[in-house]
């Protein structure tokens, strides 16, 4: 077989695949590789987008991730076809190349809401730092801004935004912000604190219509009511982008990502899996997971790495989750607890100081904290080891 144009080819230039040629460089592998991103930015630290590039107080190039020397990144560039069994791909712009390996570190894309009147001026969806631009453009002749969703991204840009003197009102079919993941007593928890520094929480109410002659006036709720507002921004989530997967052949997971083994290997050989789009068989959890977040997508882009020189094995970290809300507060996350029947609460959640361990079947499923981040690696260690724990005992510790 003739020598392939690229030794490793790297399909996005995100998180994961920013950290999968990261890991290769650093231990010592000398072979080519080609890193495509769609994006007009080379690798960056997303989770800027909805925080301090946002607000102003980091500029475009502060959130580059640095990268080593002897990469071919290529930005603006889709791969438009992959053949895992000539091991060949279709590069926008550039033709075939052939590879040796290839990693899908494909991201995801935001989950977009045909509600009546989205074709509206004024919707707003985050995922890059161009969309941080518009949003951030917009908001400055701004008064009041409605976010649509309770989870992450609506929560942390709305922080920004009423940090920046921007009136907001959050939006959301959830009792809770953020309880989704994390119950009710961690929702009560940020709840108040957003209501504390003047985000308006409209709750147990979803999206229903946007309304506005030629830009967005108002958002209308399920129950009717009516959110007037300057500008809306969309908080409801991503999907995988499995495009290039699917029409590679590979085998999609259940969650609709990329299905793949323990060691994040796809359904095709020499072809591997990382990031928000990967699916993989959790030895830790004992089901199968995906994970959309950054710290989970640079730790499996190492991982690849470590499987591409010959080191594959069960991918066995614990995914570790964090989000700010301004300088308000930060939360840090191990799991994910797929569901649970008990939460112990550890310190003051009044004080603005606590843990809450998620058990199912007194064994630990996930841990959040706010203040507490020493917690966390206990945590770590019960839920990989499955210990059942004494929960009087695990909430005084």
């Amino acid at each position: 077989m003739a020598e392939p144009d690229v030794d490793v080819l790297i399909v996005g230039a995100g998180a994961a695949g920013a950290a999968c040629a990261e890991t290769l460089r650093e231990r010592g592998f000398g072979g080519s590789i080609l890193l495509a991103g769609r994006d007009v930015d080379p690798p960056y630290e997303r989770p800027y987008c909805s925080k301090e590039y946002l607000r102003g107080d980091v500029g475009r190039e502060g959130t580059y991730l640095a990268l080593p020397d002897g990469l071919d990144v290529r930005t603006r560039t889709s791969v438009l076809k992959l053949d895992p069994a000539a091991r060949t791909a279709k590069l926008a712009g550039a033709g075939d190349v052939s590879f040796g390996q290839a990693v899908l570190a494909t991201g995801a894309n935001v989950r977009r809401l045909r509600a009546e009147g989205s074709q509206l001026e004024g919707i707003h969806y985050l995922r890059a730092l161009g969309n941080a631009d518009a949003i951030r453009a917009e908001a400055a002749d701004a008064e009041h801004v409605v976010l649509v969703g309770g989870s992450y991204i609506a929560c942390e840009v709305a922080a920004s935004l009423t940090v920046e003197g921007r009136r907001c009102t959050l939006v959301m079919p959830e009792e809770l912000p953020l309880s989704t993941g994390f119950g009710r007593t961690a929702g009560e928890f940020f709840a108040g604190v957003l209501r504390e520094h003047g985000v308006e929480c409209v709750t147990g109410d979803g999206l229903e219509r946007f309304e506005g002659a030629d830009r967005v006036e108002r958002v209308v709720t399920a129950s009717g009511r009516e959110v007037a507002g300057d500008m809306v921004v969309m908080g409801t989530g991503a999907v995988p982008d499995v495009m290039l997967a699917r029409s590679a052949g590979l085998e999609l997971g259940e969650s609709g990502g990329i299905a793949c083994t323990a060691e994040l290997c796809t359904s095709a050989d020499g072809v591997w899996a990382a990031g928000d789009a990967c699916e993989y068989d959790s030895v830790v959890h004992g089901r199968r997971l995906r994970v959309e977040h950054w710290e989970v997508a640079r730790a499996q882009g190492a991982a690849v790495a470590a499987a591409l020189l010959g080191e594959a094995r069960p991918y066995d970290e614990i995914p570790y989750f964090w989000s700010d809300l301004s300088d308000w507060c930060t939360l840090e996350y191990v799991g994910p607890a797929e569901q649970w029947d008990r939460e112990v609460v550890r310190g003051s959640v009044a004080d603005g100081a606590f843990t809450i361990f998620y058990l199912a079947r007194d064994r630990v499923a996930g841990a959040l904290t706010v203040g507490r981040s020493d917690d966390l690696e206990e945590a770590r260690e019960l839920l990989a080891a499955g210990t059942v724990v004494d929960p009087a005992a695990l909430a005084e510790a």
